[in-house]
């Protein structure tokens, strides 16, 4: 018998927990169908957006030394900076 999966608040909240425990103590994979989802969009939307070379070239070192892409850093402080910014 499997555990039951608990409900969780939030995404990071599920992130948490699904990191630190196994899923096939909750589910049994052997009974997962595999599906396609041909109608699926990206999430995500291509910006441009100009940046002075030295800023930039600071981000790319930074990425590097986190052993992340430049791209992702970016977007990591834009996000933690979003939810600073809408914190109530």
């Amino acid at each position: 018998m499997k555990k039951a999966v608990p409900k969780f608040r939030t995404e990071d909240a599920e992130r948490e927990f699904w990191a630190s425990h196994d899923s096939t103590d909750y589910i049994d994979w052997r009974k997962a169908k595999r599906v396609t989802l041909p109608n699926l969009k990206p999430s995500s939307q291509t910006i441009s957006i100009r940046i002075p070379k030295p800023m930039l070239d600071r981000l790319k070192l930074l990425a590097n030394k986190r052993d992340v892409p430049y791209q992702s850093l970016l977007k990591m402080f834009v996000a933690e900076r979003l939810k600073a910014e809408f914190k109530f």
